[in-house]
């Protein structure tokens, strides 16, 4: 069964509606550079109200050690996802404390000739974008996430995913989860609950 994890939750009222329709994941983002931004006391905040069946992840693009650390802490988080320019060593070390998510933009079948320097929990695939480091609705080339199945770590495929093309990406794929963040909102950290259900019961059905 293909996990979900729908990331950008910026307040209680989406958190508490994406566990109760089923997510498997939650993500919080604390880069700078996203409108998805949330703050360590709000995201502590929303963490201690959830229940205990789904996992929490938050998300670093190229950020100070001492933040990301601090913010683990606090929060409690399952996954840790890093997706900048993080180093393998930076992951490794890292990932003696908590469970590491490594995601990748890819652009071409060059953008993933590193992937296998990092051992760490799970790979994510998003699509490249020149202007940010994820979250704009933008895909990719299925074809490339299929290869970097075969070096043996869980993959989670992320990018331009709605409810309409979910169900083509999972038969294409086959991940170990799905991401979404922009392809289920009314705008940028503000979840559309029909959505969110619509996606779900899409990743369902194409087991």
């Amino acid at each position: 069964m293909t996990k979900v994890k729908i990331c950008g939750i910026t307040n209680l009222d989406d958190a508490l509606a994406a566990t109760e329709l089923g997510a498997d994941f939650l993500g919080f983002v604390f880069s700078q550079q996203s409108p998805r931004q949330i703050k360590i006391k709000q995201a502590v905040k929303i963490i201690s109200s959830l229940p205990g069946n789904v996992s929490t992840v938050g998300l670093f693009v190229n950020q100070r050690g001492l933040l990301v650390k601090l913010a683990s802490q606090e929060c409690g988080f399952n996954y840790l996802q890093f997706h900048g320019d993080e180093s393998p060593h930076y992951c490794q070390q890292i990932r003696k404390e908590v469970k590491i998510i490594k995601a990748f933009r890819v652009k071409d079948k060059d953008s993933l000739k590193n992937l296998a320097d990092y051992d760490v929990d799970i790979y994510l695939l998003d699509a490249y974008n020149k202007d940010n480091f994820g979250g704009s609705g933008s895909m990719f080339n299925w074809d490339l996430a299929i290869e970097p199945k075969k070096i043996g770590k869980p993959i989670i495929l992320a990018g331009g995913l709605t409810p309409k093309n979910v169900i083509k990406a999972i038969e294409k794929v086959r991940p170990y989860a799905v991401d979404v963040s922009s392809g289920i909102e009314k705008g940028p950290g503000r979840k559309d609950h029909k959505l969110i259900k619509k996606f779900i019961e899409q990743v369902r059905s194409a087991g």
